[in-house]
């Protein structure tokens, strides 16, 4: 169950950034007392009854090839608050929030569904915070107005395979590895450091943040968002789903409101105290991020492309995704096509996905479809869940070298590390666990992960001395009593074993924003 709170925080106006442009907060906040009394009972306008609505769809196989067209981006302006691309956004600065402005935008609002599918809230718990308007009801004597009821037609499409076009070129198949069983023995277990204090520092992507990724790169809605070190003194920066130009708060958008799978910036801030500053990102037109790993867009088949972690070997950079099938009426379900590597020689501008690095999610039981891969001597290791947040965390390793080579990995089983030993990987620790982050502290020689623990409704932190544990008890970072349906908790690179900072995500704002969690020394 999630943790329980009294009461919500005082309430707060809005933040606003230095050009005056209103952004969202995560944290619950009670309603404004300036404010018109919340009605005593809410009545929606318009309640809505879905009908499903099967429909015959043809899909061209194979999958057509990635859309590589991209474009540099100019120097930002000097003025942080001038538009850079006035004939494709135009801007207006609002005016200054009253006091008397609800800090939530959509006070109440259920969530939205992911584009094709069906309602996810992104956390176990939560609601939108303060109280809505209603209608009708308010205790005023006021004539109660009953709510509207329409059908709406929900469509659920049925591929088809039909034969397309010549698709990529194919890629040679890596050459066959059988590496020995070998011992992997848990190291002793480590203090865990308690939470000094958690903040939020502020709001990276969205209208109203302080890198206006809306008017300089489209990115009005998004969220994930985790960090890894492109190179030195560079980090890269990538979110989920995004949507640009007519997204309102609520949860995702629509696919007609420039709906993109994932996109990607570069960050050379190293001064995370104040917030995270986004440099560049990677464009296909003039201040418009470009969706970097393609997806096919149709529900059942391949309805989007997630990206889940990210390292560098050398010039090339590699992503880990999931290939989603399909997002599942329960929140925090989904179901995957198969969980993949994808990687870059051009620095992050293009990439291509490896044919061959693939694990698929046969029945619906693959273990490692929600990756976070982190380099470390000579191996790199593979932290995974299964598809949607009610999995246990496997562990695998592969030589760096043969990152790429799906049949060199060996998998953590019962205190060995086996070849082809997939879906019997060990759980890392007892519990659920989904959205792994994970790094290793140089200057402690330790292993820290976070993940979202949807039985605790908690976003938590573990620590280890080596990757197979043994793994410290959950420490909580971001309740879900306090931060509504947030998820994500990426931890940025540039942390310390005392300053831990990471990306979190809210649902209803739909954006992402940076978190400080000051950590205790050990005792």
């Amino acid at each position: 169950m999630p943790n329980a709170q009294a009461a919500p925080h005082p309430w707060a106006p809005p933040p606003v950034n230095s050009c005056g442009e209103t952004g969202f907060h995560p944290l619950l906040r009670a309603p404004d007392p300036n404010g018109p009394p919340a009605p005593l009972i809410q009545i929606p306008e318009v309640i809505e009854i879905p009908v499903i609505w099967p429909e015959i769809t043809p899909v061209p196989v194979p999958d057509p090839p990635q859309n590589d067209t991209r474009v540099a981006q100019p120097p930002l302006p000097a003025d942080p608050c001038h538009n850079p691309c006035p004939d494709v956004r135009d801007s207006v600065r609002p005016e200054e929030p009253s006091t008397g402005t609800d800090p939530d935008p959509h006070p109440g609002a259920a969530p939205e569904q992911k584009p094709g599918a069906a309602p996810d809230s992104g956390s176990a718990s939560g609601s939108a915070g303060s109280s809505g308007t209603g209608s009708g009801g308010s205790g005023s004597g006021e004539p109660v107005k009953l709510p509207r009821v329409v059908i709406k037609p929900e469509v659920e499409p049925i591929p088809i395979p039909v034969p397309g076009g010549p698709g990529p070129e194919p890629q040679p198949a890596p050459p066959p590895v059988v590496n020995p069983v070998e011992p992997g023995p848990v190291a002793k277990p480590v203090a865990a450091r308690s939470v000094a204090e958690v903040s939020v520092v502020g709001q990276v992507t969205g209208p109203g943040s302080q890198n206006r990724t809306d008017m300089r790169w489209s990115v009005d809605g998004t969220d994930l968002g985790f960090v890894y070190e492109s190179k030195p003194g560079e980090v890269a920066v990538v979110f989920g789903d995004t949507f640009g130009e007519g997204w309102g708060p609520g949860g995702v958008g629509t696919p007609d409101e420039d709906w993109r799978s994932n996109v990607l910036g570069f960050s050379t801030d190293r001064d995370l105290a104040d917030g995270m500053t986004i440099d560049t990102m990677v464009q296909d037109s003039p201040c418009h991020a470009a969706e970097v790993l393609g997806s096919r867009k149709i529900k059942n088949w391949e309805t989007t492309t997630i990206p889940t972690s990210g390292f560098a070997l050398g010039d090339r950079q590699y992503l880990s995704y999931m290939s989603v099938n399909r997002w599942d009426r329960i929140p925090g379900l989904w179901w995957t096509n198969h969980g993949g590597l994808a990687w870059s020689d051009d620095g992050g501008r293009t990439w291509t996905k490896d044919q061959h690095a693939k694990w698929e999610n046969l029945f619906g039981l693959g273990r490692f479809q929600v990756a976070a891969m982190v380099p470390h001597d000579d191996y790199v290791y593979m932290f995974g869940t299964p598809n949607g947040r009610i999995g246990v965390a496997g562990l695998a390793r592969v030589a760096q070298a043969d990152v790429a080579n799906k049949s060199a990995y060996q998998y953590w089983v019962n205190g060995s590390w086996a070849p082809a030993a997939e879906n019997r990987a060990t759980p890392l620790f007892l519990g659920m666990a989904s959205e792994l982050s994970v790094r290793h502290d140089a200057a402690s020689g330790q292993w820290q992960m976070t993940y979202l623990d949807s039985m605790t409704g908690a976003i938590v932190l573990r620590t280890a001395a080596e990757p197979q544990g043994v793994w410290s008890d959950a420490v909580p970072l971001v309740s879900t009593a306090d931060y509504p349906k947030t998820y994500g908790g990426f931890i940025h690179p540039w942390s310390t074993g005392q300053d831990l900072y990471f990306l979190l995500s809210a649902w209803d704002t739909y954006n992402v924003y940076l978190m400080h969690a000051r950590l205790n020394e050990p005792r």
